[in-house]
C-alpha cells in the first residue's frame, strides 16, 4: 500500500488513470500517467508534456537524478501532476518541491519508519531555502 505525501500531510492515491511506461504513451497524446525511471535520458522527456501526470523512480535515497528530471520537466513547460517515487526520504522532501515535485509516493513501512509529522515539518520548503536568504 503507497502512501502519498503532499505539503497537506499523508493521504490515499487519488490517481485512477494507470501508468504506462514512455514508450507505450504516443507523443503528446497519452491519457494514463507516465512512469519514468531515474535513468531516463533528457531527450526522451520532450514528448511527455501533456501526460497527466508523471511519476519518477528513486531506487534509492542516494539516487538524485529524479530531481534533475524533475527541474527539467518544469523547464520544458510540463503543467501536469510530477510524483517522485519510492526511497526519498522526509529530508528530501523539501529538495523534491523546489525541483518541481508536486508529491510524493512512498511505501507504508517508510511511513511507519517517518511519520506525517516528519514530512509536515519540511512542508514549508520555500521557508528555508538558502539561496533566497543570501539574495536578501
Amino acid at each position: 500500500m503507497s502512501v502519498i505525501v503532499t505539503d497537506k500531510g499523508f493521504s490515499a492515491d487519488d490517481f485512477r488513470c494507470g501508468f504506462v511506461t514512455p514508450q507505450d504513451c504516443a507523443a503528446n497524446d497519452c491519457d494514463y500517467g507516465v512512469d519514468l525511471p531515474s535513468d531516463t535520458a533528457p531527450d526522451a522527456l520532450a514528448g511527455l508534456t501533456n501526460a497527466p501526470m508523471i511519476r519518477i523512480d528513486f531506487p534509492s535515497s542516494a539516487d538524485g537524478r529524479g530531481f534533475t528530471l524533475a527541474a527539467m520537466l518544469r523547464r520544458a513547460g510540463y503543467k501536469g501532476r510530477l510524483r517522485a517515487k519510492g526511497h526519498v526520504l522526509a529530508d528530501q522532501y523539501a529538495m523534491a518541491r523546489r525541483s518541481g515535485f508536486d508529491e510524493v509516493e512512498i511505501d507504508a513501512a517508510l511511513a511507519a519508519r517517518q511519520p506525517e509529522d516528519q514530512w509536515l515539518a519540511r512542508a514549508d520548503w520555500r521557508a528555508h531555502n538558502y539561496q533566497a536568504r543570501l539574495r536578501g
